[in-house]
């Protein structure tokens, strides 16, 4: 309930996200106006499930970035995990924290629904329900669920890596921390701009392809999304397989924006600077990779080494063969 505000203002919102968001279809038997959803699974699959905050001044301001691109980023945020385990979305549950003042504004509200419903329908995933309620602030507080399905026992994880597997990534890297960058510095930049366009930070694209590409034809041994960066990330892998790794930074696939920097800050982009929303994964030495994935190029970056005590877990290999410990600098809360 919005408490403090007139009712018919919560039930007004609510009616508004219902009937943008569509009716039950697909694995959603009943979705918006009952006291839950219902859900029906594929028999013989499991059901994984990612939540994800989106707060306004942490992962978004209002004055740099327009609301389609809110919208799609709280979306984009939770199917880059479903897309991590290869499993493919049923269905999206949004909880939104608005202030009084902006929850007034439906022409605002319908441009953050137009974000999330329209990388719904690109995916083919169905907002089934949510919550509303006034925020505490004068900031935007968003929360997605989200659920997808996967063959049972089949989800692909990151504990799986093993010592001489090869090491992979999908599409480029670095070109939403350099558009992130020229938001700080201009933030009406791009105030117009759409989804569809070219713009890694405000419209990412989760490879949900991609991923249900590698748990169908049985490529990865582990896999996990790049939404801190690969430092990050990898290490995070690297953790949870009990091993270390070796990136070569000659052969990872920079994002054309990276030019705009000097060699040595593109590089570092593309390793720390996070929310690329692509897929890390690794593959057994004889797999034959292909080239693409589910639409999307695939590079090969480095290989899966032995963990050893007293040495780096995770070396960046430099174009000049210097060996250099990437050390966990992308994104972490709370640090």
């Amino acid at each position: 309930m919005l408490e403090g505000m007139a009712k018919t203002g919560e039930l007004a919102l609510i009616e508004l996200i219902r009937q943008r968001a569509g009716g039950a279809r697909g694995t959603v038997r009943v979705g918006i106006g009952d006291d839950c959803a219902i859900l029906a699974p594929k028999a013989g699959d499991d059901v994984v499930v990612t939540t994800d905050f989106s707060l306004e001044g942490r992962h978004f301001k209002r004055e740099w970035h327009p609301m389609p691109s809110i919208g799609h980023r709280v979306l984009a945020r939770g199917l880059s995990d479903l897309a991590a385990m290869g499993a493919k979305p049923m269905a999206a549950f949004l909880s939104l924290a608005l202030p009084r003042e902006f929850a007034k504004n439906r022409g605002e509200i319908r441009g953050l629904l137009d974000g999330v419903l329209w990388l719904g329908v690109e995916v083919g995933v169905v907002l089934a329900g949510g919550d509303t309620s006034e925020s505490p602030s004068n900031h935007i507080l968003a929360d997605i669920v989200l659920l997808g399905s996967v063959p049972r026992g089949k989800a692909l994880r990151r504990s799986g890596a093993r010592v001489e597997d090869v090491l992979y990534c999908t599409g480029t890297l670095g070109g939403a921390a350099v558009e992130l960058e020229e938001l700080s510095k201009a933030p009406g930049k791009f105030h117009k701009a759409k989804a569809g366009e070219d713009h890694p930070h405000l419209f990412p694209a989760p490879r949900l392809k991609a991923g249900q590409a590698l748990l169908r034809r049985g490529l990865a041994t582990a896999c996990m999304d790049i939404s801190d960066g690969i430092s990050t990330d990898l290490a995070h892998l690297c953790e949870a397989s009990g091993v270390g790794a070796e990136v070569e930074a000659g052969w990872l696939p920079l994002h054309p924006l990276t030019k705009k920097l000097s060699a040595e800050d593109g590089l570092r982009a593309a390793l720390d600077g996070g929310e690329d929303y692509e897929l890390l994964f690794t593959a057994k030495a004889a797999t034959k990779m292909p080239r693409m994935l589910g639409g999307v190029p695939v590079t090969r970056i480095g290989k899966i080494v032995a963990k050893r005590k007293g040495r780096a877990q995770v070396v960046v290999v430099g174009i000049d063969g210097k060996r250099t410990e990437l050390k966990a600098q992308g994104w972490e809360h709370l640090r």
